[in-house]
C-alpha cells in the first residue's frame, strides 16, 4: 500500500508539472488501489473467521471445563450427602437404642417400685396385725400393753 501511495506522490507531482500527463495513468493506478483494498478485506475476513473459530472453540472448552466442574461438585456433594445421611441415621440408631435402654430401665424400676411398695404395704400390715393381735392378746388377758 505505501507503494501505491507513493507511486500516487509522484504521479501527482508528474500531473502538476507536464501538460502531456495522461490521466487514465491515474486511473490505473485506483484500480490498483481498489484491488488492494479488496485483497485488505479479504484478509481481515479471513482473519476474522479464523479468530472467530478460534474463539468457538475456546468457549466450547470453557463450557465443557464447566461442565466437568459441575459434575465433579455434584459427585462430591453426593458423596457428602450419602455420608450424611450414614452418620445421622448411625447416631438415630444411637439414640433410639439410648432411648429403649432407658424405657426399659424406666419399666424395671417402675416394677421394682411396685414390689417393693407391696411388700412395705405388706410389711405395714403385718405389723399392724401383729400389734392388733398382741393388743387383743392384751386386752383378753386383761393386761395392757406399754406403749
Amino acid at each position: 500500500m505505501e507503494s501505491l501511495l507513493s507511486q500516487f506522490t509522484l504521479l501527482s507531482d508528474q500531473a502538476l508539472l507536464d501538460k502531456n500527463f495522461d490521466p487514465s495513468t491515474i486511473e490505473d493506478l485506483m484500480k490498483l488501489f481498489e484491488v488492494e483494498a479488496y485483497k485488505s478485506w479479504a484478509a481481515m475476513e479471513l482473519e476474522y473467521h479464523h479468530e472467530s473459530q478460534d474463539a468457538e472453540i475456546a468457549l466450547q472448552e470453557a463450557e465443557d471445563q464447566l461442565e466437568s466442574a459441575m459434575e465433579a461438585a455434584m459427585d462430591e456433594f453426593r458423596r457428602f450427602e450419602e455420608e450424611m445421611e450414614r452418620v445421622a441415621n448411625t447416631e438415630l440408631n444411637s439414640l433410639v437404642s439410648t432411648a429403649e435402654g432407658a424405657r426399659m430401665m424406666g419399666n424395671l424400676m417402675e416394677k421394682a417400685a411396685t414390689i417393693a411398695s407391696k411388700r412395705y404395704i405388706e410389711a405395714a400390715l403385718s405389723s399392724a396385725t401383729a400389734s392388733m393381735k398382741s393388743a387383743w392378746k392384751g386386752i383378753s388377758s386383761n393386761r395392757v400393753h406399754p406403749s
